[in-house]
Protein backbone atom coordinates (compact mmCIF):
# COMPACT_ATOMS: atom_id res chain seq x y z
CA UNK A 1 0.00 0.00 0.00
CA UNK A 2 1.14 3.26 -0.71
CA UNK A 3 1.78 6.03 1.16
CA UNK A 4 -1.05 8.34 0.00
CA UNK A 5 -3.71 5.49 -0.30
CA UNK A 6 -2.68 4.75 3.70
CA UNK A 7 -3.41 8.69 4.30
CA UNK A 8 -6.59 8.60 2.15
CA UNK A 9 -7.42 5.19 4.25
CA UNK A 10 -6.57 6.83 7.87
CA UNK A 11 -8.58 9.88 7.16
CA UNK A 12 -11.94 8.18 7.08
CA UNK A 13 -15.29 8.71 6.47
CA UNK A 14 -15.30 12.14 7.92
CA UNK A 15 -13.24 13.83 5.75
CA UNK A 16 -15.83 14.12 3.41
CA UNK A 17 -17.82 15.78 6.44
CA UNK A 18 -14.75 18.27 6.57
CA UNK A 19 -14.14 19.13 3.08
CA UNK A 20 -18.24 19.17 2.54
CA UNK A 21 -18.43 22.21 5.02
CA UNK A 22 -15.25 23.79 4.08
CA UNK A 23 -16.76 23.77 0.54
CA UNK A 24 -20.06 25.50 1.79
CA UNK A 25 -18.03 27.85 3.55
CA UNK A 26 -16.23 28.85 0.58
CA UNK A 27 -20.14 29.09 -1.36
CA UNK A 28 -20.27 32.00 1.09
CA UNK A 29 -16.92 34.29 -0.14
CA UNK A 30 -17.18 33.02 -3.64
CA UNK A 31 -20.13 34.41 -6.01
CA UNK A 32 -22.96 32.46 -7.55
CA UNK A 33 -23.64 28.78 -6.36
CA UNK A 34 -20.74 26.75 -7.44
CA UNK A 35 -19.69 25.29 -4.54
CA UNK A 36 -22.62 24.57 -2.76
CA UNK A 37 -23.20 21.30 -5.06
CA UNK A 38 -19.85 20.03 -4.35
CA UNK A 39 -20.43 20.10 -0.72
CA UNK A 40 -23.33 18.80 -1.31
CA UNK A 41 -21.60 16.09 -2.51
CA UNK A 42 -19.18 15.76 -0.01
CA UNK A 43 -21.33 15.36 2.75
CA UNK A 44 -23.60 12.99 0.96
CA UNK A 45 -20.46 10.95 0.12
CA UNK A 46 -19.24 10.80 3.91
CA UNK A 47 -22.41 10.07 4.70
CA UNK A 48 -22.40 6.68 2.50
CA UNK A 49 -19.15 6.01 3.89
CA UNK A 50 -19.98 5.65 7.10
CA UNK A 51 -22.01 3.06 6.24
CA UNK A 52 -20.22 1.27 3.45
CA UNK A 53 -16.75 0.69 4.01
CA UNK A 54 -15.95 1.13 0.03
CA UNK A 55 -12.13 2.20 -1.09
CA UNK A 56 -11.41 5.49 -1.18
CA UNK A 57 -11.44 4.98 -5.42
CA UNK A 58 -15.30 4.22 -5.24
CA UNK A 59 -15.69 7.04 -3.02
CA UNK A 60 -14.06 8.98 -5.36
CA UNK A 61 -15.77 8.28 -8.65
CA UNK A 62 -19.35 8.28 -6.34
CA UNK A 63 -18.22 11.99 -5.28
CA UNK A 64 -17.84 13.14 -9.04
CA UNK A 65 -20.94 11.49 -10.36
CA UNK A 66 -23.04 13.14 -7.40
CA UNK A 67 -21.55 16.55 -7.68
CA UNK A 68 -22.05 15.99 -11.63
CA UNK A 69 -25.93 15.39 -10.70
CA UNK A 70 -26.29 17.84 -8.22
CA UNK A 71 -24.56 20.39 -10.03
CA UNK A 72 -27.41 19.70 -12.91
CA UNK A 73 -30.30 19.52 -11.01
CA UNK A 74 -29.40 22.23 -8.69
CA UNK A 75 -28.84 24.89 -12.05
CA UNK A 76 -32.35 23.84 -13.68
CA UNK A 77 -33.89 24.05 -10.02
CA UNK A 78 -31.77 27.98 -9.74
CA UNK A 79 -32.95 28.70 -13.24
CA UNK A 80 -36.54 27.99 -12.73
CA UNK A 81 -37.02 29.77 -9.12
CA UNK A 82 -34.92 32.71 -10.67
CA UNK A 83 -37.63 32.96 -13.85
CA UNK A 84 -40.75 32.93 -11.49
CA UNK A 85 -40.09 35.49 -9.48
CA UNK A 86 -43.21 37.09 -7.87
CA UNK A 87 -41.82 40.66 -8.51
CA UNK A 88 -39.33 40.46 -11.39
CA UNK A 89 -38.61 44.49 -11.42
CA UNK A 90 -37.23 43.97 -7.89
CA UNK A 91 -33.61 45.36 -8.41
CA UNK A 92 -35.05 47.59 -11.19
CA UNK A 93 -36.05 50.97 -8.92
CA UNK A 94 -36.69 52.98 -12.65
CA UNK A 95 -38.43 50.24 -14.51
CA UNK A 96 -41.08 50.20 -12.23
CA UNK A 97 -41.89 53.74 -12.54
CA UNK A 98 -42.36 53.37 -16.50
CA UNK A 99 -45.62 54.17 -17.51
CA UNK A 100 -46.58 56.23 -13.83
CA UNK A 101 -47.03 60.16 -14.11
CA UNK A 102 -45.38 62.24 -12.29
CA UNK A 103 -44.96 66.26 -11.60
CA UNK A 104 -41.49 67.98 -12.47
CA UNK A 105 -40.13 69.13 -9.20
CA UNK A 106 -37.08 70.70 -11.42
CA UNK A 107 -38.37 72.10 -15.21
CA UNK A 108 -36.26 70.39 -18.28
CA UNK A 109 -34.01 72.72 -19.87
CA UNK A 110 -31.70 71.83 -22.83
CA UNK A 111 -33.10 68.02 -22.62
CA UNK A 112 -32.43 67.85 -18.27
CA UNK A 113 -34.35 68.24 -15.55
CA UNK A 114 -35.29 66.36 -12.12
CA UNK A 115 -38.72 65.16 -10.73
CA UNK A 116 -38.82 63.66 -7.62
CA UNK A 117 -40.51 60.53 -6.40
CA UNK A 118 -41.22 59.63 -3.02
CA UNK A 119 -38.33 60.73 -1.34
CA UNK A 120 -35.85 60.02 -4.12
CA UNK A 121 -34.97 62.90 -6.73
CA UNK A 122 -34.57 61.48 -10.04
CA UNK A 123 -32.82 62.79 -13.51
CA UNK A 124 -35.27 63.09 -16.33
CA UNK A 125 -34.30 63.72 -19.99
CA UNK A 126 -37.13 64.95 -22.61
CA UNK A 127 -38.53 68.11 -24.07
CA UNK A 128 -38.33 71.21 -22.22
CA UNK A 129 -40.60 71.57 -19.77
CA UNK A 130 -41.65 74.24 -16.90
CA UNK A 131 -41.25 73.07 -13.16
CA UNK A 132 -44.56 71.48 -12.15
CA UNK A 133 -45.59 69.93 -15.46
CA UNK A 134 -46.81 66.21 -15.56
CA UNK A 135 -44.70 64.00 -17.36
CA UNK A 136 -45.04 60.57 -17.90
CA UNK A 137 -41.76 58.16 -17.42
CA UNK A 138 -41.35 55.91 -21.35
CA UNK A 139 -38.40 54.48 -20.66
CA UNK A 140 -35.24 53.98 -18.31
CA UNK A 141 -31.57 54.39 -19.27
CA UNK A 142 -29.74 54.07 -16.31
CA UNK A 143 -30.54 56.67 -13.44
CA UNK A 144 -32.09 58.54 -15.97
CA UNK A 145 -35.32 58.54 -16.82
CA UNK A 146 -37.12 59.62 -20.28
CA UNK A 147 -39.93 61.36 -20.27
CA UNK A 148 -42.83 62.66 -22.07
CA UNK A 149 -45.64 65.67 -21.41
CA UNK A 150 -48.95 64.62 -20.03
CA UNK A 151 -51.55 65.58 -22.51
Amino acid sequence: MSVIERIVAELGPWTWHIVGLFLLGLEILAPGSFFLWFGISALIVGTLAVFFDWAWQINALLFLAIAIVCLIVGRHYMKKAAASSEDPQLNMRGARYVGREFELSEGIEQGRGKVKIDDTIWRVSGPDLKTGSRVRVVNVEGANLKVEPVD
